[in-house]
């Protein structure tokens, strides 16, 4: 090749890059733009797909990063990132391009970190859920956008606010706690929820998500469940009354993975509020009904907290690369925390999955089902477990496993059929005595005299 075509095929990959990893606010038609441009450039390791459309007709988009796009493979989890629920609130959605884009550029550079993550790990990132309120706070623009302008969909509504209140279903009689995992949803649900909470119900219904968050501003904290408080005398959500999960330990590592790979949400003080070690659980912070986060606790397998990242709802674009620095590290390490506790199949004795089985563990009062090919993933801090499957129709089987720090034990569960016994069948009956002889054993005539040949 010519020395001045080498240059000049140079300067455009040069020109590619820095076009790429511009720092800039993106307006619908640009982010749809930034989306396939990663996809044209990592062809073979991502997808693109709409979830569905915002009351205003946008296209609900996710990014799918996978060594196999469009496709499960068995014991390989699913992770997603959700971005701009609040429209107003700009820096998650910013971020998730970016993080779009890093994760293309070092796949393409061989990183063996993100290599790694990408062939493990199933990847949705949506940077918008509220398009249409974007829009109407991007015409604000930065300096004079209005704290509530934007942050709602095109009905008004905040998606926020805006799911099925399984929590009150949960608390629903005072002293006594109803189910705290795969509630169902009341029948009339679908008309009482917005476009864009349909589609996004309807998405988590449709993959078996095991670990998420959803990005927000407005404050510097890690969010976790439960985000409603179980006292209900109390009507102000501004009042305060930490109400953990079971799986309140775990959610507290989650969110300090966060927290601490972030460059300064671990200190604590940031945006004149004070939250130890960055975390907070939701409710303690204030109560909040019908919350994405706690909906996919109680409605799905997945783990999700909410992350607050930034104090100015919509920074400024010389603001953006900064924030990208102090965030990307901590969305990397996060996505990481999917491989930890126990995952493996269950399947019956002619290893078939079985899907719909619970997975349940001794001690945590929060089961989790099997996907549709039988394989589980259950998110737990190291220790030692007992954990049980059972499926209807089969008997339970129950190990006991040991989780260390660094990757998921494998725990296979298979299960035999329950044993159906067909009942004895009676013969008509004629005299008790006629029954009686019917019962006794017959003995040959010439076993009574003794064995004859």
């Amino acid at each position: 090749m010519a020395g001045w075509l080498r240059s000049l095929v140079g300067a455009l990959l040069l020109l590619e890059v820095a076009a790429a990893l511009s720092f800039l606010h993106h307006r619908y038609e640009e982010m749809v733009q930034a989306l396939f441009r990663v996809q044209s450039q990592c062809p073979y390791v991502t997808r693109i797909y709409s979830i569905g459309r915002s009351v205003e007709g946008r296209h609900l988009y996710v990014l799918e990063f996978s060594d196999y796009p469009g496709i499960h493979e068995p014991l390989e989890p699913e992770f997603k990132y959700v971005g701009n629920m609040h429209g107003n609130e700009v820096l998650g959605r910013e971020l998730l391009l970016q993080l779009s884009e890093f994760l293309c550029e070092e796949y393409r550079r061989g990183n063996d970190r993100i290599t790694g993550l990408i062939h493990s790990t199933r990847i949705h990132i949506m940077p918008s859920m509220n398009p249409d309120g974007y829009e109407v706070a991007a015409k604000q623009g930065p300096d004079s956008n209005g704290y509530l302008t934007g942050r709602n969909n095109a009905n008004g509504v905040d998606l926020n606010r805006n799911f099925p209140d399984l929590n009150t279903f949960m608390y629903y009689s005072g002293e006594i706690s109803g189910p705290n995992h795969h509630i169902p949803l009341p029948d009339n649900w679908k008309s009482q929820v917005e476009p864009e909470t349909l589609a996004v119900i309807q998405w988590i219904s449709s993959y078996n998500f095991v670990l998420s968050a959803n990005l927000h501003g407005g404050a510097v904290v890690a969010n976790y469940p439960y985000d409603k408080s179980q006292d209900q005398r109390f009507r102000s959500h501004r009042h305060t009354v930490n109400t953990p999960t079971p799986d309140d330990k775990l959610f507290q590592k989650l969110a300090k993975t966060y927290s601490y790979a972030h460059s300064w949400m671990h200190r604590g003080w940031n945006c004149g509020d004070y939250f130890a070690d960055g975390i907070t659980n939701g409710a303690s912070w204030y109560s909040l009904s019908k919350g994405m986060q706690d909906f996919n606790y109680l409605y799905t397998n997945c783990f999700e907290i909410t992350l607050e990242l930034s104090c100015n709802k919509f920074p400024p674009e010389e603001d953006l690369e900064r924030q990208w620095m102090a965030n990307r590290e901590a969305l990397v390490a996060f996505i990481e925390e999917v491989h930890q506790g126990i995952k493996g199949m269950v399947s019956d004795e002619n290893n078939n999955g079985i899907a719909g089985a619970v997975i349940s563990v001794q001690g945590i009062s929060h089961d989790i089902t099997s996907g549709d090919m039988g394989d589980y993933f259950r998110l737990l801090l190291p220790g030692t477990y007992t954990v049980t499957a059972s499926a209807e129709g089969y008997q339970p089987q129950t190990v006991t496993t040991t989780v260390g720090p660094a990757a998921p034990s494998l725990v296979h569960f298979q299960l035999k059929q329950n044993v159906v016994k067909k009942p004895l069948e009676r013969k008509a009956s004629g005299t008790r005595a006629n029954n009686k002889a019917l019962q006794k054993k017959v003995v040959p005539r010439a076993t009574r005299r003794g064995t004859q040949r």
